[in-house]
């Protein structure tokens, strides 16, 4: 068990972890790319609510 913790403190030594600009710009990525989805699955429920109501 010893032996697997230092494994892993020193795989976590090598980790290269990203900068604050990089981490702000991908999480603003991440928002946007949320956001646009959202509606995408919006529009696509109101219109087959509508298709539904329609015609059945």
């Amino acid at each position: 068990m010893i032996k697997f913790f230092k494994s892993v403190g020193h795989t976590m030594k090598e980790v290269t972890w990203p900068t604050w600009k990089q981490n702000r710009r991908d999480t603003g990525m991440v928002i946007t790319a949320s956001i646009l989805f959202g509606l995408y699955l919006g529009l696509l429920d109101l219109l087959f609510s509508y298709l539904v109501q329609t015609f059945f």
